[in-house]
Formats: structure tokens, sequence, C-alpha cells
């Protein structure tokens, strides 16, 4: 899809249910195949990402099958029951799907090459290696500019457990460890500096590994079985419930509730920030669902003023900032996020794909550079229309989206079809609550 254009609307009214969460529906997949017996898993995303997880297993001799438009059905072979792919295993563009299966493929009895599309072979994996190969991991990879990346070769050995102090806040690292601890001798442990995503640590809990965690301190031993829950519904994902609570804060006149979403205490922080600025937001319903809680969140249209977001804050909501750019650029005074540097080695250079479009609809945007660390100061002057890019990443492109239901002004994206990436039905969800688009 190239050429869509947005026009500002009157208002957002209704619900909406976005797709499981891809973070939960990953790892649901990846541990319901190392365990024995069905796993079902409930309101699963059928994204480009998550389907490259699926894709990963049925190349290693794991059945998944599709039970309806929302559930497959995983048949698991146990810890030890994986096959060697008979060819080069390619995972797209899903960088969670390419690390934790590093860490997952170090510790089996076979020689995996993983290899990924155009964009996640420019992406770091050294910080992914150097951890594996502290546990014995033979891992060879492309080495340039002082780091790896993509494609990797990975010859399966016998692992020891190690204690890792994660040096940048990654989920997707502390996952990796955490999976290849499962096959390593002894108590593998992780310890973060700032709290990340705790997926990995909820969904070992649920398939009944020896885990424990306290405080920054996760850990996991080796050599036993998983036993599978036998369901697991998988909440909405509030990475892109996000756009849908940034649009209805920023379009006068709007009310909407976002039904059945993750309200994990380490995705929270976009509620954090939003309310923060002003949003009127509530969150009703809550339940829990396989170690996950979950609820509806209510958002009116508000009036907003600026925050500061943390270099604490942003592993929480690392998804989430580029839309919250589009909000800090219609709220009143000056937004600042902190050491976002990590925006760089997404899909692509958000940093970069955020302020060129933001400043081409008239927002006030500074970079600022310290060391290796970046910050973003965004000063709320409203928003134009203007012909924007996606970059060919899907968060950038629904931000625009958004950021058009405000502008002054029709915008027109350049190419939206990444999208599919992990919404493929954004559009028509948008459109349910606000009327014909474009």
């Amino acid at each position: 899809m190239s050429g869509f254009v947005i026009r500002r609307v009157s208002g957002l009214k209704g619900s909406v249910s976005i797709p499981g969460d891809k973070s939960v529906a990953h790892r649901a997949v990846i541990l319901g195949a190392l365990s024995k017996g069905k796993t079902v898993i409930e309101n699963f995303p059928f994204n480009e990402d998550c389907l490259s997880t699926v894709v990963v297993f049925k190349q290693l001799g794991i059945s998944i099958n599709k039970r309806s438009e929302s559930v497959i059905e995983v048949k698991g072979n146990g810890l030890y029951g994986l096959r060697k792919a008979v060819s080069p295993i390619f995972v797209g563009e899903s960088g969670t799907t390419f690390r934790l299966m590093t860490g997952l493929l170090a510790g089996q009895g076979f020689k995996t090459e993983l290899v990924a599309g155009k964009v996640l072979s420019g992406r770091p994996m050294l910080r992914v290696t150097r951890p594996l190969r502290l546990m014995g991991a033979d891992i060879a990879g492309c080495r340039r500019n002082q780091d790896e990346y993509p494609p990797l070769t990975i010859q399966g050995k016998v692992l020891h457990s190690i204690t890792y102090r994660l040096p940048v806040a990654s989920a997707q690292v502390k996952g990796a460890i955490l999976l290849a601890g499962l096959y390593a001798s002894g108590k593998t442990k992780v310890i973060e500096q700032m709290a990340t995503r705790d997926h990995t640590e909820r969904m070992m809990q649920l398939f009944k590994a020896k885990f424990s965690a306290k405080g920054n301190v996760v850990m996991v031993k080796g050599g036993g079985e998983l036993v599978s829950p036998r369901k697991i519904y998988v909440p909405g994902d509030i990475s892109s419930a996000a756009f849908f609570m940034v649009a209805a804060a920023i379009v006068p006149g709007s009310e909407i509730t976002i039904k059945n979403i993750t309200l994990n205490p380490s995705r929270m922080g976009i509620v954090k920030v939003l309310k923060r600025m002003g949003v009127k937001l509530t969150v009703k319903g809550k339940k829990v669902s396989g170690r996950e809680p979950m609820g509806d969140i209510v958002v009116r249209s508000s009036i907003l003023k600026a925050t500061t977001i943390s270099k604490d804050e942003v592993p929480s909501l690392i998804d989430e900032i580029p839309v919250l750019m589009v909000a800090a650029a219609l709220a009143k005074g000056k937004t600042v996020f902190k050491e976002v540097g990590e925006l760089r080695v997404k899909e692509t250079d958000r940093i970069r794909s955020m302020t060129e479009n933001l400043r081409k609809m008239g927002g006030k945007i500074i970079v600022l550079k310290a060391g290796d660390s970046e910050s973003i100061e965004i000063s709320g002057t409203g928003l134009k229309g203007s012909i924007v890019k996606s970059f060919g990443d899907h968060r950038t492109a629904m931000s625009m989206i958004v950021a058009g239901l405000a502008a002054a002004g029709p915008v027109k994206i350049e190419d939206i079809s990444c999208i599919k990436k992990s919404f493929p039905g954004f559009v028509r969800a948008i459109t349910g609550l606000t009327g014909k688009l474009s």
C-alpha cells in the first residue's frame, strides 16, 4: 500500500480489541514447543513477527496448527525434542525471534544457521552472543564495526551456567540467556540494572520451569522438563494499544474502550506517562490470564501537558516512544525523552524517522547528544499536513497515521505496508472508531 492519506477527524468513539501481545505470544510458542503435549494459544496475533517464530519451530520438527482465526495449537516434543533443520532458517525481520532462538539453539545437539531479512541483518547481535559464549556456546556471525550481525551459525554445545549483569536494558537478551539456561548445568542468573519486560519469567513460571526471581535478579536451573498449562490466552498488546490511547487523547470529542489489554507492570510505562501528561485514562475489569494481568482501558480526549520521561522509564516503553513523540508535539510545553539511543537500533533508526517526519509537520524537535547517550526535546507547537515516510517501520507508520488524525491538513504517508509486521488490521481498527480515513 502506498500514498496513504489521513485527514483530521471529529472524534473516535466505541470499543476496540487489540491482537495478542507479541512478546507473550512468541514466548508461549517457544515454551509450548519445549514442553510435552499440546498447548492451545488463544488470541494469537497472526502478524509477520509471530508467524516467523511459528515457521522456525515447524522447521525444527514441531507440529503447529491453526485452529481458528485467533487460535493455534502447539504439539511440544519436550525440552530435548527439537530436530535439526534441513536448511538454513529464515526468520524475516523479527528481532525477538532471532535473539530468543539464538539462546535456545545454543544448547541443542545440532548445528543451525539463522538468517535474517535485510533490515534485521543490520541490527547488532553481540549483546546476545557475548553472554552465550560465556556459557560455552559456539556461535559464528558477521563481525564488523566492533559488533556482530546476522546471519549466525550456531553449533549446539553442552552449556554451563553463568551469572551475568546486563550492560543494556534488553528483555530479548535476558530471555535468550534464560532460554539457554534451561540447557545449562547449574543455575543461570541474570542481573538487571533497570527492569525490563518480564514475559519470559512469567511464562517460565507458567510452564513450571525451575525458576525464581528476587529484586533485579532472575534465575533458572537447567535440566528440568517443562509442563504445559494446556491453554493460554494472550492479552492484547499494549504497544499496539498505545496508538489508540494517543489517538483518543489528541482528537477532540473522543472516548474509546480498549478491551482485554495486558496490564503487566513492566509494560505500564505508557499508561503512567500519559496520565502525567493529563490524559483522561482509566483501567477497569482487572483479571489474570496465565500469570499475565489484563483488563480494559478507557481513554477520553484531553488537554495534554509536557512531561519528562526518565532514563529508568525508557525500557518499559521503548516501543511506545514514537507515538508518545506525536503526543508531545501536541502537548503544552517541552517534553523530554532522556537517553533513548536504543531507538537507533530498532527496525529502523526511529530517532531519525520520527524527528524527520514530525519536523515536516511543523514539530519543534531537538536531539541532544552527550557522549554515548541521546535525548530528545519536543516543544508542543501543533502539527500541520505534510508528506511523510514510514521508513519501512511499522511503528513509525502507525504513529504518522495517529498524527494525521489531529493535524491541520492532510498527511500523506509513503508506503504503510510495513504495518503488517505487527498489526495487519490497524487501519481497519482505526477506521471502525473514526469512519473513513482516506
